[in-house]
């Protein structure tokens, strides 16, 4: 299962950094990027991320304050890892509770070992692969890895499976959004796709083709956040062919 992390630095390079060492996991997933406590603050309530990265060389005192203010908004605070060029803020952020704390330039062994010990103490539950769809006095299950899509159909929503059948749910798209396994993205105020079954991204297009049945699902500027996003997680495990 993914661990989500948001960035805190205005820093372009230590940011590209950190990246690229927590892409070598596979299983971290930037969620959100942010260059001052206010902005940081912002990502960590929209997205909740498991773990956030701050580079503390600037306003190290701004981003303690907004480690505090954290416990006025939400009930379960998110891994607090700090980053800075020297030891200087390292007492401090053990003062406000931070997991960890890494200095510059990154150094991979303590990153190995300090997300080590994060999963050790925050493991991920496997994500259920069977949802119910009740009307009435009538359940009907869905395994997710059958899902090819979801469609909404004004305030109903069509789950089309792999196999061509399509079952109906009489709740909207936006319902199911937040219920299925992190492989669903959605694309469309009319779409989410399972990302398992996604063989084509074509941005001149702006279409999604599916591996069954030569579908192709349309996504909006809107969502082109979620397919950055997705292109990326598509790319950790690809071979590059790229021109």
């Amino acid at each position: 299962m993914e661990y989500t992390y948001a960035i805190i630095d205005s820093d372009a390079t230590s940011n590209l950094q950190l990246q690229h060492y927590l892409d070598e996991y596979g299983d971290f997933s930037c969620t959100a990027m942010a260059k001052n406590d206010d902005e940081g603050l912002n990502a960590i309530l929209k997205f909740s991320p498991d773990v956030v990265f701050i580079n503390l060389n600037e306003k190290a005192r701004s981003f303690f304050r907004m480690a505090m203010e954290l416990h006025q908004y939400v009930d379960q605070i998110p891994v607090l890892i700090g980053i800075a060029k020297t030891k200087d803020y390292a007492y401090e952020a053990i003062k406000n509770s931070f997991f960890d704390y890494w200095l510059l330039p990154y150094n991979e062994f303590d990153i190995r070992k300090s997300l080590l010990r994060l999963k050790k103490r925050m493991p991920k539950e496997a994500e259920p692969q069977t949802i119910c769809l009740k009307s009435y006095s009538d359940f009907h299950y869905l395994n997710t890895d059958d899902i090819l899509y979801l469609q909404a159909d004004n305030n109903a929503t069509e789950f089309i499976m792999k196999d061509g059948s399509v079952t109906s749910a009489f709740k909207t798209l936006k319902t199911f959004e937040n219920q299925l396994p992190r492989n669903f993205v959605r694309i469309h105020q009319s779409y989410i796709v399972n990302t398992k079954y996604i063989s084509r991204i074509n941005y001149g297009k702006s279409i999604c083709a599916l591996r069954s049945g030569q579908q192709q699902l349309p996504f909006s500027k809107s969502y082109k956040r979620n397919i950055d996003g997705l292109k990326k997680l598509l790319s950790k495990n690809t071979i590059s062919a790229l021109n």
